[in-house]
């Protein structure tokens, strides 16, 4: 296994450019089944969690080739209707197949996802959506037979909690269904917004997306297209952290300001200077930050959960106390213990986490269990007297391309061994 090595301390400086989104990635990915033909996706970031959706893709019989930052895929040919245990455990996000295949194939089997354990994060919304569109479902020893004894058709769905992948596998399925599909209290994040845009350059007609009500009208005329991936919020506040705990002066570009508008305020309470102007930002942080008092994540447009972890790192080393609520997951707080051994102050109670900043962090070894956290070990350590030692670095190179070469054009000491 590899690891990353840190000498803390360094500065930042300089220009880097965000890379695509991660979570827009993977469900345009499945969208593509749709399209029976060849799609072209631009900034599309190379992870382990896209690899396996390409995998996956190879598997039931698409051709999938990558240029750089470009990936091209034929779907036009498919030659299997499952999805087989060891393509579905490597990744939490690999459910949102299963809207696309149903949307294909009257008879589809898949195993229930693995990733990252965050705690429970149930499937149930996925298949009553599902179910509502025609779609009949038998779970039995880990596996979902799913069948269409018609056609899908269009229903109108209220999700009791405004659901990402729920939201996300409605309207690919729905884009192809008979009819007119309705989600109440859909997910609003931008994300979704992509997914959107996608599938209506395919020639689907989705409406609302971003909003809390998305309407699906069905067409079976759907057809490949180009499109550029929107850039990753998520690692774009992770940079930002990063540029923050070592007093840096750093632009970020190919980024959406209006992405980041729930996090924007943290760094601004903390000291830290931002200056956006066009599709970039520069943040400038002070020598010492100040400690923000109170966060919360919640559902878009609230803080992300995804975020909680290295804005956690920049809070262990601000000058005051700040509460962290997490709402999201049960197990978000994997990182804690090991942000302790780094020296961190912090205090974990159910879902709240209470932060006293530090002076200083002091280099150890430490390990993640899961992606976000492993970003909170990194930002941790660039401010940490001494070299660290980060393992698990696996669950870093799900969402986050090449972190160890951003970080060093940018003027940090830190290497994969």
């Amino acid at each position: 296994m590899s690891v990353f090595v840190v000498d803390g301390g360094k500065r930042l400086s300089g220009e880097v450019k965000v890379q695509g989104s991660k979570n827009s990635t993977l469900p345009i990915l499945a969208a593509t089944l749709l399209c029976g033909g060849e799609s072209v996706l631009f900034n599309c970031p190379r992870l382990s969690d896209v690899e396996a959706s390409l995998d996956i893709l190879r598997y039931i019989g698409c051709k999938a080739k990558r240029e750089d930052g470009t990936v091209i895929v034929d779907t036009g040919s498919l030659s299997r209707s499952e999805i087989p245990s060891q393509l579905m455990h490597r990744m939490r996000s690999s459910i949102i197949f299963l809207g696309a295949m149903v949307a294909r194939f009257d008879r589809v089997r898949m195993t229930f996802p693995g990733g990252c354990e965050l705690g429970p994060r149930p499937i149930d919304l996925h298949l009553s959506a599902l179910r509502q569109m025609g779609v009949d479902i038998n779970e039995e020893h880990g596996v979902l037979d799913c069948s269409i004894d018609d056609c899908l058709h269009g229903a109108d769905i209220s999700l009791p909690i405004p659901s990402v992948g729920a939201t996300e596998n409605i309207m690919i399925a729905a884009a192809t269904a008979r009819g007119t599909t309705t989600v109440s209290n859909a997910a609003r994040e931008p994300e979704i917004v992509d997914l959107a845009d996608f599938l209506n350059a395919c020639g689907a007609r989705i409406s609302g997306a971003g909003g809390s009500t998305v309407v699906i009208e069905g067409t079976s005329d759907l057809h490949p297209a180009s499109h550029s991936i929107i850039p990753d919020r998520i690692v774009a506040a992770t940079l930002m952290s990063a540029a923050a705990v070592t007093g840096s002066d750093v632009r970020f570009t190919g980024v959406v300001p209006s992405h980041l508008e729930s996090v924007l305020p943290v760094f601004r309470d903390s000291g830290c200077y931002i200056d956006i102007s066009g599709d970039g930002l520069r943040l400038s942080a002070p020598y010492r930050l100040t400690a923000p008092k109170l966060i919360r994540t919640m559902p878009y447009p609230g803080f992300p959960t995804d975020a909680q972890a290295p804005i956690m790192s920049m809070a262990a080393v601000a000058d005051g106390m700040t509460v962290f609520v997490e709402n999201m997951f049960l197990s978000r707080y994997s990182h804690v213990s090991e942000l302790c051994r780094l020296g961190a102050n912090i205090r974990v109670e159910g879902k709240v986490a209470v932060v006293d900043g530090v002076r200083r962090l002091l280099s150890a070894e430490v390990t993640a269990h899961d992606l976000r956290g492993a970003a909170a070990l990194v930002v941790a350590a660039l401010c940490a007297d001494g070299e660290s030692r980060i393992r698990g670095i696996e669950y870093l190179e799900r969402g986050y391309e090449d972190m160890e070469l951003v970080l060093s054009s940018l003027g940090a000491d830190i290497k994969k061994i």
